[in-house]
């Protein structure tokens, strides 16, 4: 049935240029699939890294300074000293400096410490809605004093979930 369709079988098979055992096409640079996405992903972190060392050897670009001040002399013999800058020639006023307030930041809980007896719980602690770690033991909101409002919280879930729904009225004939 083969002499029949003529066919003849392709001479282009090239074993892959990284001796794999596999066969590679001259699309791929004589690599296998495997081989070549393997060169790829080389030849991407190569270029991520020559960019990130280009980036590295730049120097940082300074920021504008001012113009220096301009002399003039008057006819009297005393320099005059001027200063111009853009945002005075523009007519614009710069803005007054901020006061930047700083804000401690709070110490973070431990979480491997029960918030009521201070046990350790390691990786069974459970967190409750309020937001601290709990033992086995005081791990339900009534053991520990817990200040989350679960009534609140229960009562705006269910008013979400079921709207009221009315019908509108009928004129009466």
């Amino acid at each position: 049935m083969a002499e029949e369709q003529e066919w003849h079988e392709a001479s282009n098979h090239v074993l892959c240029a990284n001796n794999c055992g596999f066969f590679g096409s001259p699309t791929t640079l004589n690599l296998c699939s495997k081989c070549y996405k393997d060169h790829r992903l080389k030849e991407q972190h190569m270029s991520n890294a020559k960019l990130a060392v280009e980036k590295s050897l730049t120097p940082p670009q300074a920021p504008q300074q001012p113009p220096p001040p301009l002399e003039t002399s008057s006819s009297s013999g005393t320099s005059v000293s001027l200063s111009v800058t853009t945002d005075l020639e523009s007519g614009a006023v710069p803005p007054p400096p901020v006061a930047v307030e700083v804000v401690p930041i709070p110490k973070p809980q431990q979480r491997n410490r029960c918030g009521s007896c201070n046990r350790r719980v390691g990786l069974t602690g459970f967190t409750c809605k309020c937001g601290t770690t709990f033992c086995g033991t005081h791990r339900y909101p009534e053991l520990h004093a817990c200040s989350f409002d679960f009534k609140t919280i229960g009562k705006e879930a269910i008013s979400k979930a079921n709207p009221v729904i009315k019908a509108a009225k009928l004129n009466k004939i």
